[in-house]
């Protein structure tokens, strides 16, 4: 594993990648927001995020040890945890105070939540014009469906995308991992970033309306205009990529699976020679990529009965020789021994004071000049830099972090409680 070190970045300003100087405020929970706020702390935004006193819903997701969630550990790295119980006037009241200072605020409540507590967008950009503001929700802000309660999955059934994942025999299955909220976190640290690019030259901001829906459904990009046009509707293809062959996963003599994707025409040539059958390239049913895709089932049996016949390290020597696009499917522990993860330092080893370090995936993607790091693991107790957060950033003395802190409108865990005084 990479251990994290102080980048020299060739342009000097950016020590800890792109973002540096930049102030966000993520109130997010769950995994949209705080991917969105990961996202921009490990291209060196000062990301501080904000917790009820009983901790993010993620804290509660994933593998633990020792009590401690491995999944925070790294969905919240690099960020400044403070808590704040928003649904009190006196915690709203610090919200106001630290947007005032932040140059974003990510957020994912459902719309209008945060309008009733008066730190929604509105609000917010009447103390602080230049603010960017990131909403993610389920429906967007508005539209007959923006009232309804969102989450990842639900978003990933309405946009199409759950329809077409799994086996055409069984129904529809779902990715291992919280995957439209990935999607829609992204796609909003990318608005953030444009709108911080605006924001540079008019001083203005603005928000970003990212829904859970529309973000999966962009992912449907080659299905919406067949159906369209055509009136077709996509279904399951299983390991397949529809209308792209040969691309499948197809069976070794050792029981095992080998995904090939040799589709283009100098590739499915080199392929073709590997089977032993050059003549195919040359068949009128596989001669072009559209004659392929009409005739996959043909074809696919010919390459089951060729890999049918050797063990998957044999067939990934010979597809790797020959220049073919080819592998077998990689587990966790695959990648954790994998040589070429390990020379490109994918997985970023974070230091963590109590666990020492924590393996994470190191940032992506990389940039020349100004890259991003992994500075620190994430997730550690509730509230512990709340103090330091309200000192530096938002003005308030210790006092008023004590009064606050002695009525639970925050929790202040990471320095002994000062006296009232």
């Amino acid at each position: 594993m990479a251990e994290p070190q102080p980048m020299q970045s060739a342009v000097g300003s950016f020590v800890n990648g792109p973002l540096t100087g930049v102030r966000v405020l993520e109130i997010g929970s769950t995994v949209a927001g705080p991917f969105c706020g990961r996202l921009l702390a490990d291209f060196g935004a000062e990301v501080i995020k904000i917790e009820a006193a009983e901790g993010d819903t993620v804290r509660s997701m994933g593998k633990r040890l020792d009590g401690r969630s491995l999944y925070a550990a790294s969905i919240f790295r690099n960020k400044a945890l403070i808590s704040v119980d928003l649904r009190r006037p006196e915690g709203q009241e610090v919200v106001r105070r630290i947007a005032a200072a932040v140059d974003v605020v990510v957020e994912n409540f459902r719309p209008g939540g945060l309008e009733r507590w008066g730190i929604g967008w509105e609000q917010l950009r009447a103390i602080n014009p230049g603010l960017v503001m990131v909403r993610i929700s389920g429906f967007g802000q508005d539209g007959p469906y923006a009232h309804r309660p969102g989450f990842g999955v639900i978003g990933e059934a309405v946009s199409g995308l759950r329809h077409v994942t799994g086996d055409p025999d069984r129904p529809p299955a779902r990715v291992a991992v919280s995957l439209t909220d990935y999607i829609t976190g992204l796609y909003a640290a990318f608005g953030a970033t444009m709108a911080l690019l605006v924001k540079r030259q008019t001083g203005r901001g603005q928000y970003i309306d990212a829904a859970l829906h529309e973000c999966a459904f962009s992912f449907m990009e080659p299905h919406i205009p067949a159906y369209d046009k055509l009136g077709h509707v996509a279904g399951r293809a299983g390991s397949r990529l529809p209308d792209n062959t040969p691309n499948n996963l197809y069976p070794t003599r050792d029981r095992s699976f080998i995904h090939i994707a040799a589709v283009g025409e100098p590739v499915f040539r080199r392929f073709a020679a590997c089977m032993g059958a050059p003549e195919l390239a040359d068949d009128p049913r596989f001669s072009t990529g559209v004659a392929r895709a009409r005739h996959e089932d043909a074809l696919d049996a010919l390459v089951v009965g060729w890999t049918e016949a050797h063990d998957l390290a044999e067939l990934e020597r010979i597809l790797e020789a020959a220049d073919v696009p080819a592998t077998r499917i990689f587990t966790m522990a695959d990648i954790f021994r994998d040589p070429h993860y390990a020379a490109r330092g994918a997985i970023a080893a974070a230091p963590d004071a109590a666990l020492g370090t924590i393996a994470m995936a190191n940032v992506v993607p990389r940039l020349s000049a100004t890259p991003g790091r992994v500075r620190h693991a994430g997730g550690g107790i509730v509230g512990a830099d709340t103090r330091a957060v309200l000192r530096r950033v938002a003005g308030f003395t210790e006092a008023e972090i004590d009064r606050l802190d002695a009525a639970g409108v925050v929790v202040c865990a990471g320095e002994a409680v000062h006296g009232a005084g």
